[in-house]
């Protein structure tokens, strides 16, 4: 039986980029990852472009909400066996000490959320954050991390943001 893995996106508001992970990892993981998202500062609601865009490709949408990483602090909550940031301001921000030590590592993906423009723009915004997310996605759910040691799950987290990057 295969290890069951934890892993919690995280962004800053929590409505789009991280959603898109939770969602997209239930879906390509096969029951080996367990996946969760939160923000450092949580908009409180999911991006209506994201619950549509996940609608259209079939993925389930119960559930999903917009909520605070303090949650994934507490000590009552879940040990993470790895969290990523998919937004350059969370990586940057001074973020909770985790319970367990999970690995860490940093997706940068532009941000759907802040583009402007007519809606067919807007749309393919969001599409192209999916598509990169499902590339990396792909990728760790197929990583051996009962193999690899703390600092190469570290490394390989990396390899996988540089590897999967071009859009379709």
């Amino acid at each position: 039986m295969q290890q069951m893995y934890r892993v919690l996106y995280l962004c800053t508001g929590n409505s789009a980029r991280s959603i898109l992970a939770e969602a997209l990892t239930h879906r390509l993981a096969r029951g080996r990852f367990e996946a969760y998202s939160a923000g450092s500062n949580p908009r409180g609601e999911v991006h209506p472009m994201t619950l549509a865009l996940l609608r259209s490709v079939g993925l389930p949408t119960d559930g999903l909400r917009s909520k605070s990483w303090n949650e994934f602090a507490a000590p009552e909550a879940p040990a993470m066996d790895f969290i990523i940031t998919v937004c350059d301001r969370a990586a940057g921000e001074p973020c909770p000490v985790w319970p367990g030590h999970p690995v860490t590592g940093h997706w940068s993906i532009p941000d759907p959320a802040a583009v402007d423009g007519p809606l067919l723009v807007r749309q393919a915004a969001f599409r192209d954050a999916m598509y990169v997310l499902k590339q990396r996605i792909s990728l760790l759910t197929e990583l051996k991390a009962d193999s690899l040691d703390r600092m190469a799950l570290r490394v390989r987290l990396g390899d996988i943001a540089r590897q999967a990057t071009s859009q379709p």
